[in-house]
């Protein structure tokens, strides 16, 4: 399989921030503290913001926090828990998530499943943060797409003889149709199971509805369409026209066009569709001047 080997890059350690320090508006920021006076909001599940949001507070940034979702488990583990118990039929595992990552091996864990079972499948991430997932727990990745959504899936299986083949994806409960279907065009068998669900989540959007009325807030972030359209519907009418005029910033071109039809303008967008990638994107867009969401259809990168 012709794939591209990867891994999650590490950002530039720079020096802590002092807490409460801000730039007077106009005069340049700190070279090791380039977000310093800006305050930005992340959007992402609680335990997987603090990477993320400890990056942007090194940059001198002030974090609020405030998860529009929490991921918890299935409904019912009855489907996963079948795909288990006949885990040597399949040829393929795809996985799409760093979620999706812990929850399926958590739930083999729980079964009392060895993690070796899984050796004679070819494992495909979409990421490098999700190989890295299963890398840190042992597992040999085939094969990472260079465009990390599922159209570059599509695009590394592409080939493959598929016919025939069994092939399992544990994933959200909600999630896009676009590789499934792909897959099952060119015959092959494809087991969809649901390893969690990502459900609204209110922690945090007091200081976020404060903050918005007072007009201080420079960016909110997206890390993917769930928390975009999650973060969103906690908001009145009123209070929502106001966040629709604050820039925000998106991990890629899914989450973008989910912002979009919520009625953002997308002011950040990295080339590369990783964590640390929107991070950085956000240090250069921010850092020292002033931001204004673009017109739409012209992310700044």
């Amino acid at each position: 399989m012709a794939a591209r080997a990867t891994r999650a890059g590490r950002g530039r350690a720079v020096p802590p921030a002092r807490r409460g320090a801000t730039a007077p508006s106009g005069r340049a920021r700190p070279a090791d503290r380039p977000l310093a006076g800006r305050t930005i909001v992340v959007t992402r599940a609680r335990d997987q913001a603090g990477g993320f949001a400890a990056r942007l507070r090194r940059a001198g940034a002030h974090v609020l926090e405030a998860p529009a979702i929490e991921i918890v488990a299935p409904r019912s583990f009855a489907p996963v828990d079948r795909a288990l118990a006949r885990i040597g039929d399949y040829r393929l595992l795809i996985l799409t998530s760093v979620n999706g990552v812990g929850r399926f091996l958590d739930r083999m864990r729980t079964r009392r499943i060895d993690i070796r079972t899984l050796a004679g499948l070819d494992i495909v991430a979409i990421g490098p943060a999700t190989a890295a997932a299963l890398e840190e727990r042992g597992l040999r990745v085939a094969g990472v797409p260079d465009d990390f959504r599922a159209e570059g899936l599509v695009d590394l299986l592409g080939g493959r003889d598929l016919k025939g083949a069994r092939i399992l994806l544990p994933r959200a409960a909600a999630a896009r149709e676009l590789l499934v279907r792909a897959l099952r065009r060119r015959g092959a068998r494809v087991d969809v199971v649901t390893v969690y669900r990502a459900v609204a989540s209110s922690a945090g959007f007091a200081a976020v509805r404060a903050a918005l009325r007072a007009g201080g807030i420079d960016l909110v972030t997206f890390a993917s369409s769930s928390t975009a359209a999650h973060f969103t519907a906690r908001f009145h009418a009123a209070d929502r026209r106001r966040l629709r005029r604050v820039p925000v910033a998106v991990i890629g071109p899914i989450t973008a066009a989910t912002a979009r039809r919520l009625g953002f303008r997308i002011a950040v967008q990295p080339r590369e569709y990783t964590i640390p990638a929107l991070a950085a994107a956000i240090v250069r867009r921010l850092g020292g001047r002033a931001i204004r969401a673009p017109r739409p259809g012209r992310p700044v990168w």
